[in-house]
């Protein structure tokens, strides 16, 4: 083998990728129980890598196996997931001002870009949806990389980031909220750009304390149920 070949995917993989945007994108919902059989007709899998699918989905807690009880898609209740949001408020802003120190002009620059992407996306949704797909696509966790700060990407990017990104979906296609959203996500990268940790840092709490007020106001209205 070659060496510094690009890893096989694999149709594990595939199942993989299949079955985590399907969670992230609410097409199998928190509190789901589901079953091989099934998930192998619905998704045309096969069974073994469906089964490696779901062993690599339990170790990101996305899906929980109980006794008697089978495997369910993760469900959190809707105080657990304010409090997320809260935990997120303030590690989000320590990010974000460490990356307003940290990062590079060309990292800065490719951000700029990537939400380019993400308004086109934005716009071929006609303002219904912002879905990030994980890793360097997804705005929040070129952040928490981009701050250099190992352990507070560690703890941002591990069951925490997995677990939120299920419910960011599900809220970003609320009216008008894919567009503020990615205004919010410029105004940051402009304050990391001018090297403003403090702005860039307030300017982040501010956003996901106001995806935070969002979550409330949906929950008592009852247009989300958790």
């Amino acid at each position: 083998m070659r060496e510094n070949s690009p890893p096989v995917y694999t149709r594990a993989d595939e199942a993989f990728d299949c079955l985590q945007t399907a969670i992230v994108k609410g097409e199998l919902a928190p509190g789901e129980k589901i079953g091989e059989l099934e998930l192998c007709t619905r998704f045309n899998l096969t069974r073994g890598p469906l089964r490696e699918a779901i062993g690599r989905l339990e170790s990101r807690g996305l899906l929980v196996r109980r006794p008697h009880a089978g495997v369910k898609v993760v469900a959190v209740s809707a105080a657990e997931l304010l409090e997320l949001y809260l935990i997120r408020e303030n590690m989000e802003g320590l990010a974000a001002r460490q990356a307003a120190e940290r990062m590079t002009d060309s990292e800065i620059a490719d951000l700029q870009s990537t939400l380019d992407a993400h308004e086109q996306m934005i716009d071929e949704a006609q303002g219904q949806a912002y879905y990030q797909a994980e890793g360097d696509y997804d705005f929040h966790h070129r952040i928490a990389t981009g701050s250099r700060n190992t352990k507070l990407a560690q703890m941002l990017l591990g069951d925490l980031y997995y677990m939120v990104r299920m419910y960011r979906y599900r809220l970003s296609t609320s009216a008008g909220r894919p567009h503020r959203a990615l205004g919010e996500h410029r105004r940051i990268v402009e304050a990391i750009a001018q090297r403003d940790g403090e702005l860039a840092e307030f300017l982040m709490k501010r956003h996901i304390n106001a995806a935070r007020r969002n979550i409330e106001k949906q929950i008592q209205d009852g247009v989300l149920t958790i």
